[in-house]
């Protein structure tokens, strides 16, 4: 799996060692056995939002977006794109006593989780999204 990073904001160092190890646990976890590629571009809140009110009609910031661009005819690729606000990873730390690279990292488990078919839309899949991440993350 290619996994390539895009670093568009200055405020937090981005940990692309520990991400990408991260991506990696979480496809292996999961048994994903695909090839492909993985972007994942860090962001201000300012691009995020933009980027929920482009794609979600949503005019709001948000900590991540995940957009799997994978065609249903080709079953063993896996492409994708993780958006996430490293602002807002900041302003979570600081909020919670985690660090920014914490945050950073259950971010893209999060997000990638998403891509693999995980929703957190009802009680029970939160709870099931929370459990991986932790997994994952910690």
């Amino acid at each position: 799996m290619k996994i390539t990073f895009l670093n568009l904001q200055k405020t937090v160092p981005i940990p692309a060692k520990k991400i990408k190890a991260i991506i990696l646990k979480v496809l292996k976890g999961e048994n994903v056995k695909k090839t492909g590629w993985i972007n994942v571009c860090f962001v201000d809140n300012a691009r995020i939002k933009k980027f929920n009110n482009k794609f979600h009609k949503t005019k709001a910031s948000t900590d991540v977006l995940a957009f799997n661009l994978s065609r249903k005819k080709e079953k063993n690729t896996l492409l994708a794109d993780i958006i996430v606000s490293a602002q807002t990873a900041l302003q979570q730390a600081r909020r919670l006593k985690t660090t920014p690279d914490y945050e950073l990292s259950l971010y893209v488990a999060h997000g990638l989780l998403h891509i693999l078919g995980f929703n957190d839309r009802s009680n029970t899949q939160i709870k099931i999204m929370r459990k991986k991440e932790s997994r994952y993350v910690n």
